[in-house]
């Protein structure tokens, strides 16, 4: 892992991700693109991380978006497929992941933050797509349908103007909002209340909301059905109702 993104694997689960160019507004250049892949990588692999944090260093901006001095200097026309690292999109992952948008999230930042499965927001962060404002666009932007009505998504896309934490909480981009100060403390609660349910079950549930966005009602409930009957085969599907016939917290173990 270089300096460009932080990686901090908790005790209790949980990873923190933080976007380490504070100076450049933690914008996706090169190395902040690079450590990124690594990061989403390394969480992936490790059984002991169930749920991530993505935040950005500083108090400014959780990330402002691509590096416009590195696109001016490659003539960057069409961006290669893989090159953001998008969870679920160029990053493929199974498990939950919370974007921490502390200040900022323009363009590629409100990219990530939209990807990420939750966002909790600071007061005072911001988000905007601002392609329209530099003559590029913002193809990503497409499954933002299935989270805000048509037509703020429309007025967000044509006029690139920046929305302000309430009203992104107001519209349901956002889960929750908190003071700057407070921020990590909402993100590690959130991530915490998720670390609390069966990790089989937390898997399906995931899973029945991707598939409720991207299939209609019948097709949806089927594969929703599928996807579920690992969690009810498992040991902990056995172990919940124990738990609470016992009167007892459940022991998970994820099997």
């Amino acid at each position: 892992m270089s300096d460009a993104v932080l990686f901090d694997a908790r005790d209790d689960g949980i990873a923190v991700i933080t976007l380490n160019r504070p100076e450049t507004r933690n914008c996706l250049a090169r190395d902040v693109r690079e450590g990124l892949y690594a990061a989403w990588d390394r969480f992936e692999r490790d059984p002991a991380l169930r749920v991530a944090v993505l935040t950005g260093a500083g108090e400014k901006a959780f990330c402002a978006g691509g590096d416009l001095k590195e696109m001016v200097e490659t003539g960057l026309r069409v961006p290669p497929r893989d090159m953001f690292p998008v969870p679920y999109d160029t990053v493929e992952l199974s498990k939950p992941t919370i974007a921490a948008v502390n200040g900022v999230a323009f363009a590629g930042g409100w990219m990530l933050a939209q990807a990420c499965d939750l966002c909790v927001a600071s007061t005072t962060a911001k988000f905007a797509v601002t392609e329209v404002k530099v003559g590029r666009s913002s193809p990503w932007a497409a499954p933002l349908i299935h989270m805000i009505p048509q037509r703020i998504m429309m007025e967000i896309l044509l006029t690139g103007k920046p929305i302000t934490a309430q009203r992104a909480y107001e519209i349901g981009l956002v889960n929750r909002l908190a003071e700057p100060e407070d921020l990590m403390a909402a993100a590690l609660e959130l991530a915490g209340e998720i670390l609390a349910g069966a990790p089989l079950s937390v898997r399906a549930a995931r899973e029945t909301v991707m598939l409720g966005t991207e299939m209609g009602r019948s097709a949806a409930l089927q594969a929703a059905r599928h996807a579920s009957e690992l969690c009810y085969n498992s040991e902990d599907a056995q172990e919940g109702p124990r738990a609470f016939a016992e009167k007892r917290a459940p022991r998970w173990t994820g099997r």
